[in-house]
Protein backbone atom coordinates (compact mmCIF):
# COMPACT_ATOMS: atom_id res chain seq x y z
CA UNK A 1 0.00 0.00 0.00
CA UNK A 2 1.32 3.09 -0.51
CA UNK A 3 1.56 5.36 2.48
CA UNK A 4 0.11 8.65 2.31
CA UNK A 5 1.92 11.65 1.21
CA UNK A 6 2.32 14.54 3.91
CA UNK A 7 1.13 18.37 3.25
CA UNK A 8 2.67 18.22 -0.82
CA UNK A 9 3.50 21.37 -2.78
CA UNK A 10 3.54 22.33 -6.05
CA UNK A 11 6.90 21.87 -8.02
CA UNK A 12 5.89 24.47 -10.72
CA UNK A 13 9.12 25.88 -12.20
CA UNK A 14 8.13 27.95 -15.35
CA UNK A 15 5.66 28.06 -18.21
CA UNK A 16 7.49 27.11 -21.67
CA UNK A 17 6.19 28.08 -25.20
CA UNK A 18 5.16 24.12 -26.48
CA UNK A 19 6.84 25.13 -29.87
CA UNK A 20 10.30 26.80 -29.11
CA UNK A 21 10.44 25.97 -25.64
CA UNK A 22 11.22 29.62 -24.16
CA UNK A 23 10.39 30.14 -20.71
CA UNK A 24 7.76 32.47 -19.28
CA UNK A 25 7.66 34.04 -15.52
CA UNK A 26 4.01 31.31 -13.64
CA UNK A 27 3.95 33.89 -11.11
CA UNK A 28 1.96 36.51 -13.25
CA UNK A 29 -0.56 36.14 -15.51
CA UNK A 30 0.02 34.45 -18.99
CA UNK A 31 -1.97 33.50 -21.53
CA UNK A 32 -0.46 31.53 -24.36
CA UNK A 33 3.44 32.15 -25.87
CA UNK A 34 3.39 35.38 -27.50
CA UNK A 35 6.44 34.07 -29.02
CA UNK A 36 5.09 31.25 -31.37
CA UNK A 37 1.26 31.88 -31.19
CA UNK A 38 0.61 28.75 -29.39
CA UNK A 39 -0.28 27.14 -26.09
CA UNK A 40 2.13 27.49 -22.82
CA UNK A 41 2.92 24.27 -20.92
CA UNK A 42 3.66 23.74 -16.55
CA UNK A 43 6.88 22.06 -16.17
CA UNK A 44 7.83 21.08 -12.85
CA UNK A 45 11.21 19.91 -10.70
CA UNK A 46 10.01 16.05 -10.30
CA UNK A 47 13.52 15.22 -9.10
CA UNK A 48 12.72 12.95 -5.59
CA UNK A 49 9.14 12.59 -6.42
CA UNK A 50 7.20 9.54 -6.79
CA UNK A 51 3.96 7.50 -6.26
CA UNK A 52 4.75 7.93 -2.72
CA UNK A 53 4.22 11.94 -3.13
CA UNK A 54 0.20 10.91 -3.94
CA UNK A 55 -1.91 12.26 -1.27
CA UNK A 56 -3.78 9.49 -0.48
CA UNK A 57 -5.63 11.08 2.26
CA UNK A 58 -7.60 13.47 -0.83
CA UNK A 59 -10.10 11.78 -3.19
CA UNK A 60 -9.96 14.46 -5.69
CA UNK A 61 -7.99 15.41 -7.96
CA UNK A 62 -5.73 17.64 -5.61
CA UNK A 63 -4.49 14.44 -4.56
CA UNK A 64 -1.43 15.10 -7.35
CA UNK A 65 -1.19 18.91 -5.97
CA UNK A 66 2.62 18.08 -6.09
CA UNK A 67 2.48 18.13 -10.16
CA UNK A 68 -0.14 21.10 -9.96
CA UNK A 69 0.55 24.68 -10.25
CA UNK A 70 -0.65 26.44 -7.44
CA UNK A 71 1.13 27.61 -4.93
CA UNK A 72 -1.25 27.89 -1.89
CA UNK A 73 -3.23 25.53 -0.27
CA UNK A 74 -5.87 28.65 0.16
CA UNK A 75 -6.34 29.35 -3.57
CA UNK A 76 -7.27 26.38 -4.26
CA UNK A 77 -11.13 26.27 -5.23
CA UNK A 78 -12.67 23.18 -5.34
CA UNK A 79 -15.57 21.40 -5.64
CA UNK A 80 -14.20 17.95 -5.11
CA UNK A 81 -13.37 17.22 -8.81
CA UNK A 82 -11.69 14.30 -10.36
CA UNK A 83 -10.82 10.81 -8.83
CA UNK A 84 -13.92 9.39 -10.92
CA UNK A 85 -14.60 6.10 -11.21
CA UNK A 86 -13.68 3.34 -14.43
CA UNK A 87 -15.75 0.32 -14.11
CA UNK A 88 -15.56 -2.55 -16.78
CA UNK A 89 -17.97 -3.08 -19.67
CA UNK A 90 -17.68 -6.99 -19.62
CA UNK A 91 -21.28 -7.60 -21.11
CA UNK A 92 -20.08 -4.91 -24.00
CA UNK A 93 -16.65 -6.68 -24.16
CA UNK A 94 -18.14 -10.25 -24.57
CA UNK A 95 -20.78 -9.08 -27.36
CA UNK A 96 -17.37 -7.49 -29.24
CA UNK A 97 -15.27 -10.57 -28.62
CA UNK A 98 -12.66 -8.79 -26.87
CA UNK A 99 -11.12 -9.75 -23.75
CA UNK A 100 -11.28 -5.90 -21.67
CA UNK A 101 -13.27 -2.78 -22.10
CA UNK A 102 -13.15 -0.83 -19.23
CA UNK A 103 -14.85 3.46 -18.92
CA UNK A 104 -13.47 6.15 -17.05
CA UNK A 105 -17.12 8.55 -16.58
CA UNK A 106 -16.30 11.86 -16.25
CA UNK A 107 -19.95 12.34 -15.71
CA UNK A 108 -19.59 12.16 -11.85
CA UNK A 109 -17.62 15.25 -11.52
CA UNK A 110 -19.13 18.25 -10.24
CA UNK A 111 -21.19 20.02 -12.95
CA UNK A 112 -21.47 16.69 -14.83
CA UNK A 113 -18.47 16.38 -17.22
CA UNK A 114 -15.04 16.53 -17.14
CA UNK A 115 -14.88 20.11 -17.43
CA UNK A 116 -14.90 20.68 -13.75
CA UNK A 117 -11.14 19.60 -13.84
CA UNK A 118 -10.04 22.08 -15.62
CA UNK A 119 -12.18 24.83 -14.24
CA UNK A 120 -10.98 24.12 -11.09
CA UNK A 121 -7.80 24.39 -12.08
CA UNK A 122 -8.04 27.52 -14.14
CA UNK A 123 -10.24 29.28 -11.75
CA UNK A 124 -7.91 28.59 -8.40
CA UNK A 125 -4.98 30.20 -10.36
CA UNK A 126 -6.66 33.16 -11.80
CA UNK A 127 -7.49 33.73 -8.34
CA UNK A 128 -3.93 33.48 -6.77
CA UNK A 129 -2.90 35.82 -9.73
CA UNK A 130 -5.47 38.25 -8.35
CA UNK A 131 -8.14 37.92 -11.59
CA UNK A 132 -11.27 39.18 -10.72
CA UNK A 133 -13.31 38.72 -13.70
CA UNK A 134 -13.27 35.77 -16.24
CA UNK A 135 -14.90 35.10 -19.85
CA UNK A 136 -14.71 31.83 -21.48
CA UNK A 137 -16.53 30.45 -24.75
CA UNK A 138 -18.20 27.23 -24.59
CA UNK A 139 -19.91 24.74 -26.07
CA UNK A 140 -21.79 24.22 -23.39
CA UNK A 141 -20.08 22.06 -20.29
CA UNK A 142 -16.97 24.23 -19.93
CA UNK A 143 -19.24 26.85 -19.27
CA UNK A 144 -21.22 25.63 -16.15
CA UNK A 145 -17.98 24.85 -14.71
CA UNK A 146 -16.64 27.98 -15.22
CA UNK A 147 -20.20 29.56 -13.74
CA UNK A 148 -20.02 27.14 -10.59
CA UNK A 149 -16.48 27.46 -9.13
CA UNK A 150 -16.42 31.12 -10.35
CA UNK A 151 -19.24 31.34 -7.74
CA UNK A 152 -17.30 29.56 -5.52
CA UNK A 153 -14.21 31.96 -5.50
CA UNK A 154 -16.09 35.19 -5.43
CA UNK A 155 -15.37 36.03 -9.56
CA UNK A 156 -17.40 37.41 -11.78
CA UNK A 157 -18.13 35.49 -15.04
CA UNK A 158 -19.81 35.64 -18.45
CA UNK A 159 -20.08 32.87 -20.95
CA UNK A 160 -20.07 32.98 -24.64
CA UNK A 161 -22.41 30.06 -25.75
CA UNK A 162 -23.97 29.29 -28.98
CA UNK A 163 -27.75 29.90 -28.95
CA UNK A 164 -28.79 26.15 -29.68
CA UNK A 165 -27.54 24.74 -26.47
CA UNK A 166 -29.08 22.69 -24.88
CA UNK A 167 -31.59 24.58 -22.13
CA UNK A 168 -30.10 22.77 -19.27
CA UNK A 169 -26.56 23.90 -19.93
CA UNK A 170 -27.89 27.75 -20.11
CA UNK A 171 -29.99 27.78 -17.12
CA UNK A 172 -26.80 26.19 -14.82
CA UNK A 173 -24.80 28.93 -16.18
CA UNK A 174 -27.51 32.04 -15.00
CA UNK A 175 -28.09 29.88 -11.93
CA UNK A 176 -24.87 29.86 -10.84
CA UNK A 177 -24.83 33.72 -11.74
CA UNK A 178 -22.79 33.95 -14.54
CA UNK A 179 -23.17 36.95 -17.08
CA UNK A 180 -24.81 34.93 -19.96
CA UNK A 181 -24.26 35.66 -23.72
CA UNK A 182 -26.25 33.75 -26.48
CA UNK A 183 -25.16 34.35 -30.15
CA UNK A 184 -25.23 32.13 -33.24
CA UNK A 185 -22.62 30.10 -34.63
CA UNK A 186 -20.33 27.83 -33.05
CA UNK A 187 -17.67 27.75 -30.52
CA UNK A 188 -15.43 29.91 -32.70
CA UNK A 189 -17.59 32.48 -33.03
CA UNK A 190 -18.20 32.38 -29.28
CA UNK A 191 -14.32 32.74 -28.55
CA UNK A 192 -14.43 35.97 -31.06
CA UNK A 193 -17.06 37.44 -28.95
CA UNK A 194 -15.33 36.25 -25.64
CA UNK A 195 -11.94 38.02 -27.36
CA UNK A 196 -13.96 41.60 -27.88
CA UNK A 197 -15.10 41.16 -23.97
CA UNK A 198 -11.51 40.78 -23.11
CA UNK A 199 -10.49 43.39 -25.40
CA UNK A 200 -12.64 46.03 -24.08
CA UNK A 201 -13.32 45.07 -20.12
CA UNK A 202 -9.76 43.61 -18.96
CA UNK A 203 -11.70 40.26 -18.52
CA UNK A 204 -9.41 37.27 -18.15
CA UNK A 205 -9.96 35.20 -21.11
CA UNK A 206 -10.15 31.27 -20.34
CA UNK A 207 -10.47 29.93 -23.77
CA UNK A 208 -9.36 26.51 -24.55
CA UNK A 209 -5.68 26.26 -24.48
CA UNK A 210 -5.22 30.17 -24.72
CA UNK A 211 -4.34 29.59 -21.08
CA UNK A 212 -2.32 26.95 -19.63
CA UNK A 213 -3.94 26.08 -16.67
CA UNK A 214 -7.07 24.17 -17.58
CA UNK A 215 -4.30 22.05 -19.45
CA UNK A 216 -3.22 21.01 -15.72
CA UNK A 217 -6.42 19.96 -14.33
CA UNK A 218 -7.11 17.95 -17.29
CA UNK A 219 -3.71 16.28 -16.72
CA UNK A 220 -5.06 14.43 -13.76
CA UNK A 221 -6.74 12.00 -15.71
CA UNK A 222 -3.73 10.70 -16.98
CA UNK A 223 -2.40 10.45 -13.65
CA UNK A 224 -5.72 8.78 -12.49
CA UNK A 225 -6.33 6.16 -15.08
CA UNK A 226 -2.24 5.23 -13.94
CA UNK A 227 -3.24 4.79 -10.79
CA UNK A 228 -6.21 3.21 -11.09
CA UNK A 229 -4.57 0.88 -13.44
CA UNK A 230 -1.83 0.10 -10.92
CA UNK A 231 0.34 1.92 -12.92
CA UNK A 232 0.22 -0.83 -16.02
CA UNK A 233 -1.42 1.27 -18.98
CA UNK A 234 -4.71 0.09 -21.08
CA UNK A 235 -3.19 -0.43 -24.71
CA UNK A 236 -5.54 2.29 -26.51
CA UNK A 237 -6.90 5.35 -24.67
CA UNK A 238 -10.14 6.15 -26.66
CA UNK A 239 -11.04 10.07 -26.38
CA UNK A 240 -14.14 12.08 -28.10
CA UNK A 241 -12.33 15.30 -29.09
CA UNK A 242 -13.27 19.20 -29.60
CA UNK A 243 -10.56 21.53 -28.33
CA UNK A 244 -8.08 18.89 -27.09
CA UNK A 245 -7.20 19.32 -23.59
CA UNK A 246 -8.39 16.02 -22.45
CA UNK A 247 -5.86 13.60 -24.33
CA UNK A 248 -2.96 16.04 -24.33
CA UNK A 249 -3.25 16.16 -20.36
CA UNK A 250 -3.00 12.24 -20.36
CA UNK A 251 -0.53 12.31 -22.54
CA UNK A 252 1.55 15.02 -20.82
CA UNK A 253 0.65 13.30 -17.50
CA UNK A 254 1.81 9.83 -18.71
CA UNK A 255 5.38 11.47 -19.76
CA UNK A 256 5.60 12.89 -16.44
CA UNK A 257 5.33 9.54 -14.82
CA UNK A 258 8.18 8.68 -16.55
CA UNK A 259 9.85 11.16 -15.19
CA UNK A 260 9.15 9.54 -12.16
CA UNK A 261 9.51 6.24 -12.79
CA UNK A 262 5.99 5.37 -12.15
CA UNK A 263 4.59 3.58 -15.00
CA UNK A 264 5.24 0.11 -15.60
CA UNK A 265 5.20 -1.29 -19.53
CA UNK A 266 4.37 0.66 -22.60
CA UNK A 267 2.54 3.95 -23.51
CA UNK A 268 -1.15 3.21 -24.72
CA UNK A 269 -2.36 3.91 -28.79
CA UNK A 270 -4.42 7.49 -28.19
CA UNK A 271 -7.37 7.55 -30.44
CA UNK A 272 -8.98 10.84 -30.92
CA UNK A 273 -12.47 10.83 -31.92
CA UNK A 274 -14.87 13.01 -33.54
CA UNK A 275 -18.71 13.31 -35.43
CA UNK A 276 -18.54 13.35 -39.29
CA UNK A 277 -20.28 16.84 -39.20
CA UNK A 278 -17.51 18.26 -37.41
CA UNK A 279 -14.08 16.24 -37.67
CA UNK A 280 -11.07 18.97 -38.39
CA UNK A 281 -8.78 16.56 -36.39
CA UNK A 282 -9.48 13.71 -38.40
CA UNK A 283 -8.58 15.57 -41.57
CA UNK A 284 -5.62 16.86 -40.80
CA UNK A 285 -4.48 13.69 -38.87
CA UNK A 286 -5.26 11.86 -42.26
CA UNK A 287 -4.75 14.39 -45.12
CA UNK A 288 -2.56 17.34 -43.37
CA UNK A 289 -4.56 19.87 -44.43
CA UNK A 290 -8.67 20.85 -44.24
CA UNK A 291 -9.88 20.26 -47.49
CA UNK A 292 -11.60 23.17 -49.52
CA UNK A 293 -15.22 21.49 -48.58
CA UNK A 294 -14.67 21.61 -44.68
CA UNK A 295 -18.01 23.12 -43.79
CA UNK A 296 -18.25 22.85 -39.90
CA UNK A 297 -21.98 21.84 -39.08
CA UNK A 298 -23.37 21.92 -35.40
CA UNK A 299 -23.32 18.44 -33.58
CA UNK A 300 -26.06 16.82 -31.04
CA UNK A 301 -22.39 16.14 -29.24
CA UNK A 302 -21.76 19.70 -28.20
CA UNK A 303 -18.57 18.95 -27.03
CA UNK A 304 -17.24 17.56 -30.15
CA UNK A 305 -18.37 20.78 -32.40
CA UNK A 306 -14.90 22.82 -32.22
CA UNK A 307 -13.94 23.31 -36.05
CA UNK A 308 -10.79 25.10 -35.61
CA UNK A 309 -8.87 24.05 -32.02
CA UNK A 310 -5.91 26.27 -30.98
CA UNK A 311 -3.81 23.20 -29.82
CA UNK A 312 -3.77 21.36 -33.32
CA UNK A 313 -0.40 20.34 -33.33
CA UNK A 314 -0.34 19.69 -30.05
CA UNK A 315 -3.17 16.95 -30.48
CA UNK A 316 -1.23 15.86 -33.78
CA UNK A 317 2.03 15.02 -31.32
CA UNK A 318 -0.11 13.31 -29.62
CA UNK A 319 -1.61 10.97 -32.09
CA UNK A 320 1.78 10.36 -33.79
CA UNK A 321 3.97 10.29 -30.92
CA UNK A 322 1.64 6.94 -29.33
CA UNK A 323 0.97 5.56 -32.73
CA UNK A 324 -2.90 6.52 -32.52
CA UNK A 325 -5.38 7.32 -34.75
CA UNK A 326 -8.37 9.57 -35.15
CA UNK A 327 -11.98 8.33 -36.48
CA UNK A 328 -15.31 9.79 -37.18
CA UNK A 329 -18.66 8.05 -36.18
CA UNK A 330 -22.35 9.92 -37.13
CA UNK A 331 -24.90 11.57 -35.55
CA UNK A 332 -27.03 9.11 -35.96
CA UNK A 333 -24.63 6.10 -34.56
CA UNK A 334 -24.07 8.10 -31.56
CA UNK A 335 -27.74 8.34 -30.93
CA UNK A 336 -28.03 4.77 -31.53
CA UNK A 337 -25.03 3.52 -29.59
CA UNK A 338 -25.98 5.38 -26.53
CA UNK A 339 -29.29 3.40 -26.65
CA UNK A 340 -27.18 0.42 -26.80
CA UNK A 341 -25.00 1.06 -23.81
CA UNK A 342 -27.59 1.98 -21.93
CA UNK A 343 -29.73 -1.08 -22.16
CA UNK A 344 -26.87 -3.48 -22.19
CA UNK A 345 -24.33 -2.05 -19.27
CA UNK A 346 -26.86 -0.13 -17.64
CA UNK A 347 -25.21 3.61 -18.56
CA UNK A 348 -26.76 6.45 -19.65
CA UNK A 349 -23.60 7.91 -21.30
CA UNK A 350 -23.62 11.60 -23.23
CA UNK A 351 -23.45 11.63 -26.82
CA UNK A 352 -19.05 12.09 -26.58
CA UNK A 353 -18.85 9.20 -24.16
CA UNK A 354 -21.06 6.89 -26.75
CA UNK A 355 -18.74 8.02 -29.40
CA UNK A 356 -16.01 6.14 -28.00
CA UNK A 357 -17.70 3.05 -28.20
CA UNK A 358 -18.57 3.34 -31.49
CA UNK A 359 -15.26 3.94 -32.19
CA UNK A 360 -13.46 1.06 -30.35
CA UNK A 361 -16.16 -0.74 -32.67
CA UNK A 362 -15.18 0.17 -35.82
CA UNK A 363 -11.27 0.17 -35.69
CA UNK A 364 -11.76 -3.82 -33.83
CA UNK A 365 -13.83 -4.98 -37.00
CA UNK A 366 -11.18 -3.26 -39.17
CA UNK A 367 -7.94 -4.81 -37.40
CA UNK A 368 -6.44 -1.87 -35.66
CA UNK A 369 -7.06 -3.02 -32.27
CA UNK A 370 -6.59 -6.50 -31.62
CA UNK A 371 -9.18 -8.37 -29.24
CA UNK A 372 -6.40 -9.12 -26.58
CA UNK A 373 -5.54 -5.54 -26.06
CA UNK A 374 -7.36 -3.71 -23.13
CA UNK A 375 -9.44 -0.67 -24.08
CA UNK A 376 -10.58 2.23 -21.85
CA UNK A 377 -13.22 4.38 -22.86
CA UNK A 378 -13.63 7.93 -21.90
CA UNK A 379 -17.28 9.17 -21.12
CA UNK A 380 -16.85 12.86 -20.74
CA UNK A 381 -20.00 13.98 -19.59
CA UNK A 382 -23.54 13.34 -18.40
CA UNK A 383 -26.47 12.18 -20.61
CA UNK A 384 -28.45 14.34 -18.30
CA UNK A 385 -27.30 17.61 -18.76
CA UNK A 386 -28.11 17.47 -23.02
CA UNK A 387 -32.00 17.55 -22.55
Amino acid sequence: MIQAATESKSTIQSLVCTKCNKAYDHKIVQQFAPCCNVPLSATYDLTGQSIHSINQAVYSMWRYQFALPVLQKENIVSLQEGFTPISNLQKLADKLGIDSLSIKDESVNPTGSFKARGLSMGVSKAKELGIRNIVIPTAGNAGGAMSAYCAKAGIEATVIMPKHTAETLKEECSLYGANLILIDGLIDACGKKAREIAASTGAFDMSTMKEPYRLEGKKTLGYEIAEQFNWELPDVIIYPTGGGTGPIGIWKAFHELIRMKAIKGNLPRMVLVQSEVCSPMVSRFQTGILPDTFAPQPSAAYGLAVPYPFATDMMLAVLYQSNGTAITVSEQEMETGVQQIAKTEGMLLSLEGAATYLAAEKLLANGWIKPEEKILLLNTGSWYKYR
